[in-house]
């Protein structure tokens, strides 16, 4: 065995102990407690390093699915013992959310809008953003988890409120008129031309969005023969510093020389 490959797998090791140190220490904490609030928080922090645990395990490729679930199973329970125990701490909610969604995220590895976790996730963030309208960081989740249920309509409302919050995450709704805009149908390509214009307009230069308008809505153009506003989407593309697909150009291009 290597030295890169040893020490690769004493970190491992040491990943694992740290969860199971973290498990652990939450039991005892669980076992100590002296009110509810204490024994909730105690239950959450134990049902967040189950969920680390099954995480990183199951990312690595280290435990079966079936293993998996398991651990996961243990978080789930721990969830909503600690939700049981303190019921209107928007918190926990948070937390049970968030494991779901990050389930959710290795199973859209392999099927994207598939998961069935989504929903519950869905449900917590919406939950926490209920019994607080200006958390802002919920709203981002709820609006992510939307979006990854290809839900963009929605996700672009969750986004709004969220950047009326925090200006500097206006570039989620961006990515959401992009998203949305490159989902359309082709007999929809005015509402699709509507959000892409919209994601564009309200890009900043330092946005790090996911989505890219220019090339979806240059698509569009060529395919509607308007040959006049695809060059104007590559003119605004080329000032942005934005990569524009080699046969689109192509396609522009042989437009002028009417081949």
């Amino acid at each position: 065995m290597s030295g890169c490959m040893r020490m690769y797998r004493m970190y491992q090791s040491w990943e694992v102990s740290r969860y199971d140190g973290e498990i652990r220490r939450a039991g005892q904490a669980i076992a100590a407690s002296r009110n509810t609030t204490q024994r909730s928080a105690a239950y959450a922090d134990r049902a967040d390093a189950y969920a680390e645990k099954a995480r990183y395990l199951r990312l690595m490729e280290h435990i079966p699915g079936e293993e998996y679930s398991k651990l996961f199973d243990l978080a789930v329970q721990d969830y909503d013992q600690a939700i049981a125990l303190d019921p209107d701490n928007a918190e926990m909610y948070y937390r049970r959310g968030n494991a779901y969604y990050s389930r959710a995220g290795l199973d859209m590895i392999y099927a994207p809008y598939k998961s069935e976790y989504l929903a519950p996730a869905k449900a917590d963030f919406s939950r926490v953003v209920e019994k607080n309208p200006r958390d802002a960081t919920a709203l981002d989740m709820l609006g992510l988890t939307d979006g990854s249920m290809g839900d963009w309509t929605q996700a672009l409302a969750d986004f709004e409120q969220e950047a009326a919050l925090k200006p500097r995450m206006r570039f989620r709704v961006s990515d959401a008129y992009c998203n949305r805009g490159s989902h359309y149908p082709r007999e929809k390509y005015d509402l699709a031309i509507s959000d892409l214009n919209q994601a564009m307009q309200s890009r900043g230069t330092s946005d790090p969005c996911e989505c890219e308008p220019y090339n979806p809505l240059l698509a569009i153009y060529l395919r509607t023969r308007e040959y006049d506003k695809a060059r104007e989407v590559v003119a605004l593309a080329q000032r942005s510093g934005k990569w524009l697909f080699p046969e689109y150009l192509e396609q522009l291009k042989a437009s002028s020389t009417g081949r």
